[in-house]
């Protein structure tokens, strides 16, 4: 593609990086990412996969802005108070690049309605804040052939990989790390246990260029890694993570054909 002076000049960092070049812009501006939740993690990925020129970005949440979100969701202010989360970033997201086109999914992911929006996009980046759609994210990129970016936080702690088990060993999904959800209550909200509100543009900045390197294809993925983070203290760590032959989703046996169970 041609690049206009303008998209020259606005991409230019990208531009000169010998990794990225125009090939690596051209395809992320050709890109469609999906976007799972606009809170902590989604705004830090929505206002840099929009900066970074991915043309076309998804974004699927049902909530509104609450004065609560504000500590840590950075693409949304005190302007947008009671406003579907999912128009208040797609403003945001407008107001800063034109260039990219927004759809805005105003709904609950479903076992219902996931694989049909997750089919519309080359990528899924999962922003989520609970159990039950990560595992459904996960077990639904499996299907669809798509590949996730995945990452969570909690207190000072944050956790991000990338899953795409569709391609084959040695690739391993969610499931291989936790085969399924924890118990109920277990594992606290950040509600309920409280999040550093600056931890999420961390990790999700982290998760952000995973996104952007699977799109241009450079540099090490995540996929068969676990990126750790405790900023309280300070440490990262990068543990293994591999195919699971017992796995229900994608081990020699699967126990889970379809979402059904969801």
């Amino acid at each position: 593609m041609d690049f206009t002076d303008t998209q020259l000049h606005r991409y230019s960092r990208h531009i000169i990086l010998p990794e990225v070049g125009g090939v690596g812009q051209e395809a992320l501006l050709r890109a469609r990412v999906l976007v799972v939740g606009a809170g902590g993690l989604g705004a830090p990925l929505l206002l840099y996969l929009a900066a970074a020129g991915v043309g076309t970005i998804g974004v699927i949440d049902d909530d509104t802005v609450d004065l609560s979100n504000l500590q840590r969701q950075v693409i949304h202010d005190e302007s947008s108070l009671g406003v579907p989360k999912v128009e208040s970033a797609a403003a945001r997201i407008r107001a800063l690049n034109p260039d990219v086109a927004v759809e805005v999914h105003k709904m609950r992911l479903t076992k219902d309605n996931a694989l049909d929006l997750i089919g519309r996009y080359d990528i899924v980046a999962d922003g989520s804040d609970n159990f039950a759609t990560r595992f459904l994210l996960n077990d639904a990129c499996y299907f669809a052939g798509k590949t996730l970016v995945s990452a969570a936080i909690l207190r000072f702690d944050g956790q991000v990989s990338t899953f795409k088990a569709h391609l084959g060993d040695p690739h391993p999904c969610y499931r291989c790390l936790f085969p399924e959800p924890p118990p109920r209550g277990l594992v606290p909200s950040c509600s309920e246990g409280g999040v550093l509100g600056a931890l999420a543009g961390f990790v999700g900045s982290l998760q952000t260029t995973e996104v952007l390197k699977e799109i241009m294809g450079i540099g090490e993925g995540l996929s068969g890694s676990l990126m750790m983070l405790d900023t309280l203290h300070a440490s990262f760590q990068r543990i293994t993570v591999r195919r699971d032959p017992d796995c229900p989703l994608c081990g020699a046996h699967p126990t889970i054909h379809d979402l059904s169970a969801h």
